[in-house]
């Protein structure tokens, strides 16, 4: 008996340990099936995080808990099984590159975006070769890219986190982070959705905005990337118009800026590497030009136009108590197209002084000041590019207008002074050329002022050597254009090539942009409960032709009996009664307003 006791202890500890073991497998099994539902609530605790980038570190986060859980694993297996080798190999390549960008500032960043460009070069040619496993994926396979930028857009986060002080500042980073990623996300999805089109994929049932969206000739109020911004102002820029569209790249080399200022407020003194065409939008400007031994000071108001060459120093105050000022720019850069740069010659927190990238050996033989005097010259600005001006300093400024000539300047034009080159009670259309003003004929740019009444509508017609790009600086309606080139990859498929056109067709409200091409007919509306009010630059301003197709003085009236009978294959009676109809010319009632009226008659008349 006591021999069988002995033996049942071994056998009872086994089955103790058998059982803990069941257990911890069981514990760790449902540990497991849990790990889902943790995901998809971290998920959608993430989904409602604004701005984007607190969405975005909320994921990565989720995505660390998730493999520290031991869930990624499988994750990792599922990815590598559906992603094809060469992206793996890219990746290691776009990591090595990376590790290559040392410094700080600018060079790191260009030297990041090359990496990533051809990080994303490289995918790009690997998913064209293997167009099959990418249709997989595309209808469920389950394959995972990474996102255009997504790792300079974590760097840039965590630069923002390292480099500024207080959640203020870090917060105003990440914002503009957030600004850089969402542009190249936008690219990233216009050229998925280009290969789409190439893919016969059916685009009818679009919602608005996304064919707003993919309209080549409409960038919206938020196409705009900041240049530099403090508490008085910013500088705002435009995506480069080859970022929307190679239908744009003949206007490349331009740029559109918008600055802005508070009241009382003072630009430090700069200059550009690019010529620079400003209309003022609103507010009142006192600007100074230098060039070497010459000075010129200008009174600026609303409607002013001017011509600034690149390379001038510049600097102007906002001399206004109340009112914002806000200039509208079209930039041409003079070194490489599309891409210019500011330069500062004093300097603050956001924009350093170009004095400080000289060796201090250099500055102190050519300024010939000793090392404190030359540390403390550059050391005392750290507001920024635009500041707060006392009221004793904005009186000074304003009046030191000078009457010196500058080069050969006649200084500013006023583009609302003088009488409209189109008008009646619809609308209005002020140009001025470089006929008018000298300064614009090197750069052969016009700029012209739009203003449709509301519920009224500029009719049809084209430019035949200018195309215009259009801000809107008030007001809401819409515009069409005829384009043949959306239409003609689709024509060449299905019609052996015969030519037809695209209606393109965008909503506009304040601070929106749109691109009118040379030779495109186009009609622009004004919405029924405010006016539409606009600045155009014309590029190719010289010897354009502006041709109406509708009105009292379109251009088919000019056309003989026998072409308008041929053309219409209709009596050319009949035709010239028809495009006679229209009493008004270039502006008239729009389709709402004329529908209203047509309504009213039948009203009138008892229908």
């Amino acid at each position: 008996m006591k021999l069988g006791a002995n033996s049942s202890l071994p056998l009872l500890l086994t089955l103790s340990l058998v059982l803990l073991a069941f257990a911890s497998v069981s514990q760790a099994t449902d540990e497991l099936n849990k790990d889902p539902t943790q995901s998809q609530t971290c998920e959608q605790r993430c989904q409602r995080q604004q701005p984007y980038f607190e969405e975005h570190l909320c994921r990565q986060k989720c995505e660390e808990e998730e493999r520290q859980r031991g869930g990624g694993r499988q994750d990792n297996v599922q990815v590598m099984d559906v992603i094809p080798n060469v992206v793996g190999d890219a990746q290691e390549e776009y990591e090595r590159c990376q590790e290559t960008c040392q410094g700080s500032g600018k060079e790191q960043w260009q030297c990041q975006r090359k990496c990533q460009d051809e990080y994303e070069a490289a995918t790009e040619r690997e998913r064209e070769r293997g167009r099959g496993h990418d249709e997989h994926h595309h209808h469920g396979g389950g394959g995972r890219y990474p996102q255009p930028r997504e790792h300079d857009y974590t760097h840039c986060l965590r630069e923002c986190e390292d480099r500024e002080e207080g959640f203020p500042r870090q917060r105003q980073c990440k914002l503009h982070c957030e600004q850089e990623f969402g542009r190249h996300r936008e690219r990233h999805r216009r050229r998925e959705g280009d290969r789409g089109r190439r893919k016969g994929y059916n685009n009818h049932h679009k919602t608005k905005q996304q064919r707003e969206s993919d309209n080549p000739y409409y960038f919206d109020s938020q196409s705009f990337e900041s240049r530099y911004s403090t508490q008085e102002g910013q500088m705002r820029v435009l995506q480069r118009f080859s970022e929307k569209s190679d239908l744009l790249l003949g206007m490349d080399k331009f740029r559109v800026g918008i600055y802005e200022a508070n009241p009382k407020t003072f630009m430090l003194p700069h200059h550009w590497d690019a010529d620079s065409v400003v209309f003022v939008m609103k507010g009142n400007a006192v600007v100074t030009l230098l060039k070497q031994e010459n000075r010129k000071t200008l009174n600026l108001e609303r409607g002013d136009v001017l011509m600034i060459p690149a390379g001038t120093t510049t600097y102007l105050i906002n001399s206004h108590n109340d009112e914002k000022l806000e200039i509208a720019e079209l930039l041409r850069p003079v070194n490489t197209p599309g891409r210019y740069q500011q330069f500062f010659g004093v300097g603050g927190e956001q924009s350093k002084s170009f004095f400080t990238s000289f060796s201090t050996e250099i500055l102190q033989a050519a300024l010939n000041i000793p090392r404190e005097q030359l540390q403390k010259l550059l050391a005392q600005q750290k507001e920024g590019a635009i500041i707060k001006a006392s009221h004793e300093q904005v009186r000074a400024l304003a009046h030191k207008t000078s009457r010196r000539q500058f080069g050969d300047s006649r200084g500013q034009i006023n583009l609302l002074d003088g009488r409209p080159q189109l008008s009646n009670k619809h609308g209005e259309f002020f140009e001025v050329t470089p006929n008018e003003y000298q300064q614009l004929e090197d750069l052969d740019i016009s700029v012209a002022y739009l203003d449709i009444k509301q519920g009224s509508m500029m009719a049809p017609h084209y430019n035949s050597r200018t195309s215009y790009v259009v801000l809107v600086e008030e007001g809401s309606g819409y515009f069409e254009i005829a384009c043949p080139h959306l239409a003609s990859e689709r024509n060449k498929k299905q019609r052996g090539g015969s030519q037809s056109y695209e209606k393109v067709r965008s909503h506009l409200s304040k601070g929106d942009v749109f691109v009118v091409p040379a030779g495109h007919p186009v009609a622009i509306v004004a919405s029924e409960n405010k006016n539409l009010r606009a600045i155009g630059f014309g590029i190719n301003a010289l010897n354009n032709q502006r041709n109406f197709l509708a009105g009292q003085d379109n251009i088919v009236n000019q056309l003989d009996e026998e072409a308008m009978e041929m053309s219409f294959n209709l009596p050319a009676r009949e035709v010239e009664e028809m495009f006679q109809k229209q009493r008004r010319s270039y502006f008239m009632a729009g389709p709402q307003r004329q529908r209203n009226a047509l309504l009213s008659a039948l009203d009138f008349a008892g229908f």
